[in-house]
């Protein structure tokens, strides 16, 4: 078959992008249908996972397949010296689809040139996350109605945040403007800012983080500062809880104002937030199930057609 792998978000088309969406749409009307009878997902997550491994072995299981995997690379053969090669080509031999998970960059994109069977990045280091912005996507639609002519602020880690690196290059097609908000040691990197001028995207820069820099956001996107990728610890602990959203900050915002989060949150979200009806980051996790039933489907070539 092609390989129909889902290794960065970059290779989608608006058309693309609209169509999962509206696919996801319909998992949403019907998230239980045995589209994968007798199929086999194998979930490799050599880095932790709550929300992307569960909602991936969710999808699995409603559409009718079976899950294998691990989640803990240390009980697996790569702790003895294997190859990420070989783990994957004698993974393919047992499944129709796998979602991977690991901490160096490129190794799905690696992956997808391997495997026999389709790949789906579900984050590679620092690099993409491409089923996040799946569901980040339909989020917004589904919020605003709309993808196109948004302000859409990213806060916090910018640097590292796979989640940001690929919504920022999933919305290239809907003429957006970024809010860039960061701290100088966590700034979005020069080489996606340079991906914003070759397409077009406005993006203007803050580091300060308040009521008047958000009051006409469409969707703030908050993110976590990720202690796992810094190597200088001193580093984290100055940068850790430079930005929290708190619920005053709100008062003059939009009224369609979302909030998203890719979870999990430390306290970059002030839990008074929670009950806001602007909040929106758990919602947009269990949108995170349709969101991946769409993208299975989608790689193992079932169209909307067939649902």
């Amino acid at each position: 078959m092609d390989n129909r792998s889902l290794v960065t978000i970059a290779d989608h088309s608006k058309e693309k992008i609209l169509y999962m969406i509206e696919m996801a749409k319909q998992f949403e009307k019907q998230p239980n249908r045995r589209l994968l009878e007798g199929k086999v997902i194998a979930t490799l997550f050599f880095e932790p996972s709550t929300r992307t491994r569960l909602s991936f072995e969710t999808a699995a299981n409603r559409l009718g397949a079976r899950v294998i995997g691990f989640t803990d690379p240390k009980a697996t053969s790569s702790s003895k010296g294997e190859t990420l090669k070989d783990t994957i080509i004698m993974v393919s031999s047992y499944a129709d689809v796998i979602v991977m998970r690991h901490h160096l960059e490129g190794a799905a994109r690696y992956a997808s040139e391997v495997a026999p069977v389709p790949i789906v990045n579900a984050g590679d280091g620092a690099n993409q996350h491409p089923s996040q912005t799946m569901l980040d996507l339909y989020s917004i639609y589904k919020t605003q109605g709309t993808l196109e002519n948004l302000n859409i602020h990213l806060v916090g880690d910018l640097k590292y945040g796979r989640t940001v690196h690929s919504l920022l290059m999933a919305m290239r097609h809907f003429n957006p403007t970024f809010h860039f908000i960061a701290p100088e040691e966590l700034k979005m990197p020069e080489e996606y800012k340079l991906y914003c001028k070759e397409h077009g995207i406005k993006y203007v820069e803050h580091v300060d983080f308040n009521e008047d820099i958000i009051q006409d956001a469409d969707i703030i996107y908050m993110t976590r500062v990720q202690k796992e990728r810094f190597t200088d610890l001193m580093e984290y602990e100055r940068v850790k809880n430079i930005y929290i959203l708190k619920n005053k900050m709100l008062d003059k915002t939009k009224e369609n104002l979302r909030i998203l989060h890719p979870l999990p949150r430390v306290n970059e979200i002030s839990y008074d937030v929670d009950d806001n009806p602007k909040a929106y980051y758990f919602q947009q996790a269990q949108n995170g199930l349709y969101a991946r039933e769409a993208i299975l489907c989608d790689v193992l070539g079932i169209t909307i057609n067939e649902l």
